[in-house]
């Protein structure tokens, strides 16, 4: 499960805070400060589509992508770790307004945490209704199970 943790982070006058996903991060294919990955090699690594990761910088799910020389697009390690919490946001069933509205939140700065954290509790409480409907399906499903059990050993 991913967690949303925030960190401090020190700059010139006032300490801000910084969103990042943790829950034993994926270990990156590069280290930081050689994470220069092409789209293929993100799509390969996300399992996402070279399409679709357009899409998202183009809806502004993501933030700007940095361009080499060429204008090819060079995402980074902490792009790969914002891929990963927009892939759980999208496990959740948080329509695709919501997280683009999240991510604008995170854009916007500190001063948002409030409905950034609301945001992450409506869609809490939605998985947990979409837990509770799954495991009422589930009982029903042991139920049918040990009915057809028990009438096999008849």
């Amino acid at each position: 499960m991913t967690v949303m943790q925030t960190l401090p982070a020190a700059t010139e006058d006032t300490p801000t805070r910084t969103d990042i996903c943790s829950a034993a991060p994926r270990r990156h294919p590069r280290p930081d400060g050689q994470d220069r990955y092409t789209i293929s090699e993100v799509a390969a690594f996300t399992g996402l589509t070279a399409h679709t990761l357009r899409w998202y910088e183009r809806i502004g799910l993501m933030s700007h992508i940095d361009r080499s020389h060429t204008g090819q697009r060079r995402y980074t390690n902490r792009d790969l770790d914002w891929l990963d919490l927009v892939g759980k946001l999208r496990l959740t069933g948080m329509p695709v307004a919501d997280m683009v509205r999240y991510a604008e939140l995170v854009r916007e700065g500190d001063h948002t945490f409030d409905e950034r954290r609301e945001l992450l509790e409506t869609t809490r409480r939605d998985v947990l209704a979409r837990i509770a409907e799954l495991r009422d399906t589930l009982a029903v499903l042991d139920r049918k199970i040990d009915f057809y059990s028990s009438e096999r050993t008849r």
